[in-house]
């Protein structure tokens, strides 16, 4: 059968058919369970397979898990599982081929992420979330994060490898700096006579994390820009664990494996939230999500060392790391054939840098539209990302990416250029009273 078409067009659907026919290992089988044991009710899943990219070709499936610890309540958790996907997915291009929309996701999870913060916070609900969200499209896992709740994955070489990063203020000194350079304050609770107790909180508010959905009564600078990872798995396939803070804070990431090593993962997801209750007992909601990436049994094994294709050089070069960048503790690169690749790693909180017109790929997304909320806007209507920027003055009027005023408006108040309406004065009475605000208006 010829593989050359006798029309200039091709429908995608096709050509991705075409591409799994020549690509015989690039949908392995997924396997997952979850379990969980409930304190407050705030903890909430999603888990999805067969999501299609291209729909009504049955070929173009990717699966999502999301974790959604939720605090001061749970409707950002609940607002979050129901919206974040779908806001993801409306910032990536349409009719893109396979290594495009892969390369696309980084760029459109920022964007999700915070449009879902936007969209909740106008609701003028208080509660916040933690999220870990993961996109898996063949042996490609994405993973963005924001507040403790973490991702690990252990290759099938033997490998343990942090998907998420760790937004609690105790361990992240780049984001207490980052706090209080853009006007927070960064302290334990005063318990009077000098002492101080608890973890590093965030004022106003006293949150201990630095990054969230929701939480609007505790300011802006808590950002739901994320840390992304986007790693290429070998064709052997691994083990990731997505767990709330009950399990990270009673188990490290080898004894969370260990615990469940040669278990199915419904039967491994119990069993670590077993162990963690053994340790810690239920002080908080504590939830696990186990999922095994392995090799589908009705696929033959891949040679050893397959030809390499035309394209693969160029779609990773788009992901050479930035020298800056200080996530040492997460996994590396490697050139061999068959082993973990590393795609994509960015975490910083300025959306200048996360929808920079340098991004991969950038020209597949629409210059007059908003890089967030994805209105179209008319040309000359739309504000630079770089605007108030030091390097402003070297960009020309279409430099883009773009945003919309209210989205601008969001960007300058996590970035702390808009003024706080409040003064906030935090004490504390005593060690058993709760804490107190007084609020003094400018």
């Amino acid at each position: 059968m010829s593989t050359r078409s006798d029309h200039q067009t091709v429908p995608l659907s096709v050509l991705l058919k075409r591409e799994l026919a020549s690509e015989k290992v690039e949908k392995p089988e997924i396997i997952y369970g979850q379990a969980s044991q409930s304190k407050k009710g705030e903890d909430f899943t999603l888990l999805k397979t067969e999501c299609q990219r291209v729909v009504g070709d049955g070929v173009s499936t990717y699966s999502v898990f999301g974790l959604f610890d939720g605090h001061n309540g749970s409707a950002a958790a609940i607002y979050s599982k129901e919206n974040l996907l779908n806001n993801v997915l409306a910032a990536i291009p349409p009719e893109l081929s396979r290594d495009e929309w892969v390369a696309a996701l980084p760029r459109a999870l920022v964007a999700g992420f915070v449009k879902t913060d936007k969209d909740f916070q106008e609701k003028a609900r208080t509660s916040g979330t933690t999220v870990t969200f993961m996109i898996i499209e063949g042996w490609v896992v994405t993973v963005a994060s924001v507040g403790d709740s973490r991702c690990i994955l252990e290759s099938a070489e033997g490998g343990l490898y942090h998907l998420s990063a760790d937004h609690r203020l105790e361990c992240n000194e780049e984001e207490r700096d980052r706090i209080t350079a853009s006007g927070g304050e960064v302290g334990r609770l005063n318990a009077g006579g000098g002492a101080e107790i608890g973890p590093l909180r965030c004022w106003p508010g006293g949150l201990c994390l630095s990054r969230s959905i929701g939480d609007m009564d505790v300011g802006e600078f808590i950002v739901p820009v994320p840390y992304v990872k986007q790693v290429k798995l070998s064709t052997a396939g691994g083990r990731l664990i997505i767990s709330s803070d009950g399990v990270w804070d009673a188990l490290s990431p080898e004894m969370t494996f260990d615990c469940c090593r040669g278990m199915p993962a419904d039967a491994a997801a119990s069993q670590v939230v077993k162990e963690a209750l053994h340790v810690k007992g239920l002080r908080d909601d504590t939830t696990c999500i186990v999922i095994d990436i392995q090799p589908s049994e009705k696929v033959p094994a891949a040679p050893s060392a397959p030809p390499k294709k035309q394209g693969k050089g160029v779609f990773k070069s788009m992901f050479r790391k930035k020298p800056s960048e200080s996530s040492s503790q997460v996994g590396k690169e490697y050139s061999e054939p068959d082993l973990l690749e590393e795609l994509f790693e960015e975490g910083s909180a300025m959306l200048a840098d996360r929808l920079d017109a340098k991004y991969p790929i950038c020209n597949v997304f629409k210059l007059f539209m908003c890089a967030v909320c994805q209105i179209e806007m008319k040309p000359g209507e739309g504000i630079s990302i770089h605007a108030g920027s030091s390097s402003a003055g070297k960009l020309r009027p279409w430099d883009g990416p773009f945003l919309c005023s209210s989205c601008q408006e969001k960007k300058e108040a996590m970035e702390g250029k808009r003024g706080m309406d409040l003064d906030i004065v935090v004490e504390v009475t005593s060690l058993s009273s709760s804490t107190s605000f007084a609020f003094q208006e400018h």
